[in-house]
């Protein structure tokens, strides 16, 4: 969908906007902080999620989803299979980030307690990843995808 760089920004920021949002959402029942946590709390949270989110899509997880994409769609010339490749690794690259950011906030939070790091983390990283591929397939993608089409971008023709 993006063409330019601008546009490919653009795409990414509604992208992990609308993922982020769902997400922190998503985790903050989970731990039973959606009613406790005073709302300042969430939304700096979500801020900081959503920034390196953000970061992390485009600077690491993007070009590597989007590498491998390629190569699967060139060798079957199906943009669908691109699409979905793409959308597939993005949700494993960013699960696995995004929950060491979880991980990393619930130890600041003191809601660790006495559980092995390395189960929290696969456990987080489980439940996040099982939740976030259906939402970028069959919600967030599409209807990101719709929003995108609907942004008139200053396209210049050749006269």
């Amino acid at each position: 969908m993006p063409t330019t760089k601008k546009e490919s920004l653009v795409f990414s920021m509604i992208m992990c906007f609308f993922l982020v949002f769902i997400m922190t959402i998503y985790n903050e029942i989970l731990n039973g902080n959606i009613f406790t946590l005073p709302f300042s709390k969430q939304v700096f949270s979500f801020i900081l999620a959503y920034t390196i989110a953000l970061f992390l899509d485009m600077v690491l997880v993007a070009p590597i989803a989007k590498s491998i994409g390629h190569k699967v769609y060139s060798l079957t010339a199906k943009k669908i299979f691109m699409i979905l490749t793409i959308s597939f690794f993005m949700v494993i690259g960013m699960a696995l980030l995004m929950s060491i950011f979880g991980l990393i906030m619930s130890m600041n939070a003191g809601a660790v307690g006495d559980t092995s790091i390395l189960n929290l983390y696969l456990s987080t990283f489980l439940k996040n990843f099982i939740f976030a591929l259906p939402l970028q397939l069959l919600i967030a993608g599409p209807l990101v995808r719709f929003i995108f089409s609907k942004i008139p971008f200053n396209q210049t023709t050749a006269a």
